[in-house]
């Protein structure tokens, strides 16, 4: 007599499709698949034009998989200030949906897989740079946005890493273009998060965290940061045509999508007010896959001419 398969009701396969849902939110994959992509770029760098890019795929796979494991701690850390933010409460740890010990394994599960596949298939270098890039995160990064503003430009040091890890995963060393790109996403990232924190300044002042709009007598200061490291992102994203690593297309593009990135900044400065944050939110995200684009791009079209 065959044995009958158990199949699902639509109750239970809606169940299991929610709580599926609930272990990817945990890996935060928008914030993930940015990573995936910053650390492909760094790593297809290292290979060079018309290279087939399997190794720097395989590499940024293990980056993301331990920028999963930072992701999953975070969350752990924070699930007392998350449960106080409108824009976390109904994250999974908060509600109780998936356990602590349950997400701590799966951290450490994440952590392990990516470090030791960078350690076995790309070397010592690119797994000591991941580790210590999951370390500032979490183990600086998170307590420190309890204590001080200064948390911003200590996380942007790891959330700059990743097409140095990559990069120095498939070359076995760190490259100019690496540290270039390195620069531009560090600078990138303050425009981008003070539009993120004055649109949730409220959120994260009831949290207790030391974010720059959240702060008594900040007002202004989101803008004036923003058109700070704007302002600074243009020269930086020039850097690698200086060393001749860059063409004019990258050179033109760059210089087009940083003025644009200073134009919204400039006017979320002048008033900042939900429109011209969200403004300024969507030019960020808009800005920094089209310069990744444009860094591919620009050695085919170079070749071609």
């Amino acid at each position: 007599m065959k044995a009958q398969v158990q199949v699902p009701s639509a109750a239970e396969a809606a169940e299991l499709r929610s709580l599926a849902r609930e272990w990817l939110s945990l890996l935060r994959t928008r914030v993930a698949t940015l990573v995936f992509l910053t650390a492909l770029v760094g790593g297809m760098l290292a290979t060079g034009p018309g290279v087939m890019p399997a190794s720097a795929i395989e590499a940024a796979l293990y980056i993301t998989l331990v920028t999963g494991c930072a992701s999953v701690l975070n969350q752990v850390l924070e699930r007392d200030t998350d449960a106080l933010m409108h824009r976390t409460a109904q994250r999974p740890l908060v509600t109780g949906r998936i356990e602590v010990g349950h997400a701590l394994t799966f951290a450490v599960a994440l952590g392990a897989a990516g470090t030791a596949g960078l350690a076995l298939r790309f070397g010592l270098l690119s797994a000591v740079l991941v580790l210590a890039t999951l370390v500032a995160y979490v183990g600086i990064y998170t307590p420190l946005k309890r204590v001080s503003t200064m948390n911003t430009v200590v996380g942007a040091i790891p959330g700059a890493a990743p097409p140095l890890i990559g990069y120095a995963a498939v070359a076995g060393e760190v490259g100019p273009w690496a540290w270039a790109l390195f620069a531009v996403i560090f600078a990138w990232q303050f425009p981008h998060f003070m539009a993120i924190a004055w649109l949730y300044r409220e959120d994260y002042a009831r949290a207790g965290h030391r974010m720059l709009p959240a702060v008594p007598g900040s007002d202004g200061v989101a803008g004036r940061q923003a058109v700070l490291y704007s302002l600074a992102l243009l020269p930086i994203s020039l850097l690698p045509a200086l060393r001749l690593e860059a063409g004019p297309l990258y050179v033109v593009g760059a210089l087009v999508l940083g003025l644009a990135y200073l134009a919204a900044s400039v006017a979320f400065a002048l008033r900042e007010d939900r429109r011209r944050a969200r403004g300024l939110l969507f030019t960020s995200l808009v800005y920094l896959p089209l310069l990744l684009v444009l860094i591919l791009l620009d050695p085919v079209v170079a070749a071609g001419l």
